[in-house]
């Protein structure tokens, strides 16, 4: 297999900040804001999305490691993005730089690393 892919890809992804996504409701703490769980989701997507059409059929990619900062808070009724881009290839590993934002400020920052699979080995190596 080989891949069609270069540094440098780019995507963002959006949504509006609802009260399912804050840490109160998400469960990962207190307060009714954009959970860092749900910032990481967002960042994977964008991840994900940056290279799906760039895959062979019958591939994807699989998240495998976050290194990740929530560096501010962010209310419900915001809209949130992230941006990511891929910044490094090796073999099958693909790491991307991926940056949150809302409305006012930057959010979140950090590295996402996702591996290409063949769908249907990946999914009978689980049974």
């Amino acid at each position: 297999m080989e891949l069609n892919l270069s540094v440098g890809l780019k995507y963002r992804e959006e949504k509006t900040v609802k009260m399912d996504d804050t840490a109160k409701v998400f469960g990962s703490g207190a307060a009714e804001v954009f959970a860092t769980p749900m910032m990481i989701g967002l960042m994977e997507a964008a991840s994900m999305n940056s290279v799906k059409d760039y895959l062979p059929k019958g591939y994807s990619t699989v998240g495998t490691l976050v290194n990740i900062k929530h560096i501010s808070a962010t209310r419900v009724g915001k809209k949130v993005w992230a941006e990511a881009e891929l910044i490094e290839i090796d073999r099958k590993r693909l790491v991307f730089k991926v940056t949150a934002y809302d409305e006012d400020k930057k959010i979140g920052e950090g590295t996402h690393e996702r591996f290409v699979i063949n769908d249907e080995k990946f999914m009978n190596n689980l049974r």
